[in-house]
Protein backbone atom coordinates (compact mmCIF):
# COMPACT_ATOMS: atom_id res chain seq x y z
CA UNK A 1 0.00 0.00 0.00
CA UNK A 2 1.31 3.44 -0.88
CA UNK A 3 0.47 6.81 0.54
CA UNK A 4 0.81 10.35 -0.65
CA UNK A 5 3.57 11.89 1.41
CA UNK A 6 3.52 15.02 3.53
CA UNK A 7 2.29 15.95 6.94
CA UNK A 8 -1.48 15.90 7.17
CA UNK A 9 -4.56 17.81 8.20
CA UNK A 10 -7.25 17.28 10.68
CA UNK A 11 -10.64 16.93 9.04
CA UNK A 12 -11.23 20.64 8.45
CA UNK A 13 -13.95 23.09 7.64
CA UNK A 14 -13.81 25.97 5.21
CA UNK A 15 -13.85 28.52 8.07
CA UNK A 16 -10.77 26.88 9.58
CA UNK A 17 -9.04 26.91 6.19
CA UNK A 18 -9.85 30.58 5.73
CA UNK A 19 -8.52 31.36 9.20
CA UNK A 20 -5.29 29.55 8.33
CA UNK A 21 -4.78 31.69 5.25
CA UNK A 22 -6.61 29.82 2.49
CA UNK A 23 -8.47 32.28 0.27
CA UNK A 24 -12.21 32.25 1.07
CA UNK A 25 -14.47 31.06 -1.70
CA UNK A 26 -15.51 34.07 -3.76
CA UNK A 27 -17.14 32.04 -6.43
CA UNK A 28 -15.97 28.64 -7.51
CA UNK A 29 -12.17 28.47 -7.99
CA UNK A 30 -11.73 24.78 -8.78
CA UNK A 31 -13.85 22.09 -10.36
CA UNK A 32 -13.68 18.30 -10.51
CA UNK A 33 -14.19 16.85 -13.98
CA UNK A 34 -12.90 14.16 -16.33
CA UNK A 35 -9.13 14.31 -16.75
CA UNK A 36 -6.98 13.60 -19.78
CA UNK A 37 -4.29 12.38 -17.37
CA UNK A 38 -6.26 9.82 -15.36
CA UNK A 39 -9.90 9.41 -14.29
CA UNK A 40 -11.15 12.53 -12.55
CA UNK A 41 -9.04 15.63 -12.10
CA UNK A 42 -9.28 19.08 -10.54
CA UNK A 43 -9.20 22.13 -12.79
CA UNK A 44 -8.84 25.85 -12.14
CA UNK A 45 -11.99 27.82 -12.92
CA UNK A 46 -10.42 31.16 -11.98
CA UNK A 47 -6.80 32.33 -12.14
CA UNK A 48 -4.73 31.08 -9.19
CA UNK A 49 -1.61 32.99 -8.17
CA UNK A 50 1.76 31.42 -7.41
CA UNK A 51 2.01 30.64 -3.69
CA UNK A 52 -1.74 30.70 -3.16
CA UNK A 53 -3.37 28.05 -0.99
CA UNK A 54 -5.98 26.43 -3.15
CA UNK A 55 -7.63 23.74 -1.04
CA UNK A 56 -7.04 21.79 2.14
CA UNK A 57 -6.58 18.02 1.84
CA UNK A 58 -9.17 16.74 4.28
CA UNK A 59 -10.67 13.45 5.29
CA UNK A 60 -10.88 11.13 8.22
CA UNK A 61 -7.60 10.94 10.15
CA UNK A 62 -7.03 7.29 11.02
CA UNK A 63 -4.23 5.06 12.24
CA UNK A 64 -2.06 3.10 9.85
CA UNK A 65 -3.52 -0.06 11.39
CA UNK A 66 -7.00 1.10 10.35
CA UNK A 67 -5.72 2.08 6.89
CA UNK A 68 -4.34 -1.45 6.46
CA UNK A 69 -7.71 -2.88 7.52
CA UNK A 70 -9.57 -0.70 4.97
CA UNK A 71 -7.13 -1.41 2.15
CA UNK A 72 -7.88 -1.67 -0.71
CA UNK A 73 -10.58 0.92 -1.34
CA UNK A 74 -11.30 -0.80 -4.67
CA UNK A 75 -10.22 -4.44 -4.98
CA UNK A 76 -10.19 -4.05 -8.80
CA UNK A 77 -7.62 -1.23 -8.46
CA UNK A 78 -5.80 -1.97 -5.18
CA UNK A 79 -3.03 0.62 -5.63
CA UNK A 80 -5.49 3.51 -5.97
CA UNK A 81 -6.31 5.05 -2.60
CA UNK A 82 -7.14 8.43 -1.15
CA UNK A 83 -4.60 8.02 1.68
CA UNK A 84 -2.30 10.91 2.56
CA UNK A 85 0.59 10.33 4.97
CA UNK A 86 0.36 12.40 8.16
CA UNK A 87 3.03 10.83 10.33
CA UNK A 88 4.30 7.40 11.36
CA UNK A 89 1.03 6.71 13.19
CA UNK A 90 -1.65 8.49 11.13
CA UNK A 91 -3.02 8.83 7.62
CA UNK A 92 -5.82 10.88 6.08
CA UNK A 93 -8.43 8.77 4.33
CA UNK A 94 -10.14 11.21 1.96
CA UNK A 95 -12.57 8.51 0.85
CA UNK A 96 -14.30 9.35 4.13
CA UNK A 97 -15.01 13.07 4.57
CA UNK A 98 -12.76 14.14 1.71
CA UNK A 99 -13.27 17.00 -0.71
CA UNK A 100 -12.21 17.85 -4.28
CA UNK A 101 -8.52 17.69 -3.29
CA UNK A 102 -8.63 13.88 -3.41
CA UNK A 103 -9.04 14.08 -7.20
CA UNK A 104 -5.88 16.12 -7.84
CA UNK A 105 -3.71 14.00 -10.11
CA UNK A 106 0.01 13.34 -9.92
CA UNK A 107 2.54 14.96 -12.24
CA UNK A 108 6.31 14.67 -12.42
CA UNK A 109 6.23 18.36 -13.45
CA UNK A 110 3.54 19.66 -11.05
CA UNK A 111 1.96 23.09 -10.77
CA UNK A 112 1.10 22.54 -7.08
CA UNK A 113 2.61 21.09 -3.93
CA UNK A 114 1.36 19.85 -0.58
CA UNK A 115 2.20 22.36 2.14
CA UNK A 116 2.00 21.37 5.81
CA UNK A 117 0.93 24.07 8.26
CA UNK A 118 0.33 23.33 11.93
CA UNK A 119 -0.68 19.72 11.32
CA UNK A 120 -2.86 20.42 8.27
CA UNK A 121 -2.12 19.94 4.57
CA UNK A 122 -2.92 22.55 1.97
CA UNK A 123 -2.44 22.29 -1.77
CA UNK A 124 -0.49 25.38 -2.85
CA UNK A 125 0.25 26.75 -6.34
CA UNK A 126 3.91 26.48 -7.39
CA UNK A 127 3.28 28.95 -10.23
CA UNK A 128 0.44 30.98 -11.69
CA UNK A 129 -2.33 28.67 -12.89
CA UNK A 130 -4.76 29.75 -15.59
CA UNK A 131 -8.45 28.82 -15.82
CA UNK A 132 -8.84 25.45 -17.53
CA UNK A 133 -5.47 24.09 -16.32
CA UNK A 134 -5.52 20.83 -14.41
CA UNK A 135 -4.01 20.99 -10.92
CA UNK A 136 -1.31 18.44 -10.09
CA UNK A 137 1.32 17.66 -7.50
CA UNK A 138 4.03 15.04 -7.19
CA UNK A 139 2.57 12.24 -5.06
CA UNK A 140 6.01 10.95 -4.13
CA UNK A 141 4.55 7.61 -3.05
CA UNK A 142 6.62 5.72 -0.51
CA UNK A 143 6.94 1.94 -0.69
CA UNK A 144 9.17 0.20 1.83
CA UNK A 145 10.70 -2.32 -0.56
CA UNK A 146 13.27 -2.22 -3.38
CA UNK A 147 12.14 -0.28 -6.46
CA UNK A 148 12.14 -3.03 -9.04
CA UNK A 149 10.85 -2.51 -12.60
CA UNK A 150 7.83 -4.63 -11.63
CA UNK A 151 7.04 -2.45 -8.58
CA UNK A 152 7.41 0.76 -10.59
CA UNK A 153 5.01 -0.68 -13.19
CA UNK A 154 2.40 -1.23 -10.45
CA UNK A 155 2.35 2.56 -9.93
CA UNK A 156 2.49 3.96 -13.48
CA UNK A 157 2.58 7.67 -14.19
CA UNK A 158 0.52 9.02 -17.07
CA UNK A 159 1.42 12.70 -16.67
CA UNK A 160 3.17 12.91 -20.03
CA UNK A 161 5.61 15.60 -18.89
CA UNK A 162 9.02 15.93 -20.50
CA UNK A 163 10.55 14.95 -17.14
CA UNK A 164 8.21 12.03 -16.45
CA UNK A 165 9.92 9.34 -14.36
CA UNK A 166 7.27 6.79 -15.38
CA UNK A 167 6.04 6.04 -11.87
CA UNK A 168 4.15 7.68 -9.01
CA UNK A 169 6.82 6.44 -6.61
CA UNK A 170 9.11 8.95 -4.95
CA UNK A 171 12.55 9.24 -6.49
CA UNK A 172 14.90 6.80 -4.75
CA UNK A 173 17.48 9.50 -4.03
CA UNK A 174 16.44 11.47 -0.95
CA UNK A 175 13.61 9.10 0.04
CA UNK A 176 12.33 9.36 3.58
CA UNK A 177 13.10 6.47 5.88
Amino acid sequence: MAEKSAAGPRAGASRAAAAAGARPASGRRIQVRRSGVHGKGVFAVQPIAEGERIVEYVGEVITWKEAQRRHPHDPKDPNHTFYFHVDDKHVIDAKHGGNASRWINHSCDPNCEADEDDGRVFIKALRNIEPGEELSYDYGLIIDEPYTPRLKAEYPCWCGSKNCRGTLLAPTRGRRK
